[in-house]
C-alpha cells in the first residue's frame, strides 16, 4: 500500500510558487521552499520528483489561478465591449496596489539561465500567444470599426505594451503602470487618456 499524502498539494504548490516568484528558479533554494511549504526534502521529492517538479507544478498553478482569471472576460464566448479597457485598467490597478511587485513569473523565468530550456521556451510561447489571442478578442469586441489589418495591429501593440508593464513592474512600476495607460490610450477611438494619474505612482504587484 502506498504512504498516504497528508497535505494540500495545492497549498503547498501556491507555497513554492510565491518563492519562485520573488527569487527566480535559480534564487530559490530548497532549504526556502522547505520553509515556505512546511515539507522536508523527502516529502517535496516524493510529491513531486524534483525542484523542477515542483517549479513546474507551480508555473501551471500561476497560470491557472493568476493569469487566466483575469483574461477569463476576454476568452467568453461573447466578449463584451467593455472587456479590454475593463482588462487593463484592473490590470493597472493591481500593479498600483502594492509597494513592490515580483513582476511576471513566467517573463522572470524567460529571461534568467532557465530561459533557455526548451520546455520553458514552448511554455513562455504558449503564454505570450494565449495573451494575444484573448487581447485580440478584446480589440474585435471593443473596436468594431477596425480592418481587419488595424486589429491586427492593434493586438500587437496592446500584447507589447502588456508583455512591457511586466518586464518593468519589478524595477520600475511608474513606467509600468505608464505602459498600460499608453495601451488604454490605443486602445480608445478617440485616443482619450485615462482619467488616472500616470505620474508620481509608486506601484506594484500583479
Amino acid at each position: 500500500m502506498g504512504r498516504q499524502q497528508g497535505f494540500d498539494t495545492s497549498a503547498v504548490v501556491r507555497s513554492a510558487r510565491a518563492v519562485f516568484w520573488e527569487h527566480g528558479y535559480d534564487g530559490a533554494s530548497v532549504p526556502a521552499l522547505e520553509r515556505a511549504t512546511g515539507l522536508g526534502r523527502s516529502s517535496l521529492y516524493h510529491a513531486f520528483g524534483s525542484k523542477r517538479g515542483l517549479f513546474d507544478a507551480a508555473v501551471t498553478s500561476y497560470l491557472d489561478e493568476v493569469v487566466r482569471p483575469r483574461l477569463q472576460p476576454l476568452r467568453a464566448a461573447a466578449v463584451a465591449p467593455t472587456a479590454l479597457a475593463g482588462y487593463l485598467t484592473g490590470l493597472r490597478a493591481a500593479l498600483a496596489a502594492a509597494p513592490r511587485t515580483p513582476g511576471c513569473l513566467l517573463l522572470n523565468t524567460a529571461t534568467s539561465p532557465l530561459g533557455g530550456d526548451d520546455a520553458v521556451a514552448a511554455t513562455v510561447g504558449a503564454y505570450r500567444a494565449e495573451l494575444a489571442s484573448a487581447l485580440a478578442a478584446g480589440v474585435r469586441a471593443a473596436r468594431p470599426d477596425l480592418d481587419a489589418a488595424a486589429a491586427r495591429h492593434l493586438t500587437e501593440t496592446l500584447t507589447g505594451l502588456v508583455l512591457a508593464a511586466f518586464a518593468l513592474a519589478r524595477t520600475d512600476p511608474a513606467a509600468a503602470t505608464g505602459c498600460l495607460d499608453t495601451a488604454l490610450v490605443a486602445c480608445s477611438p478617440l485616443g482619450l487618456p485615462p482619467a488616472h494619474p500616470t505620474r508620481g505612482t509608486r506601484s506594484a504587484s500583479r
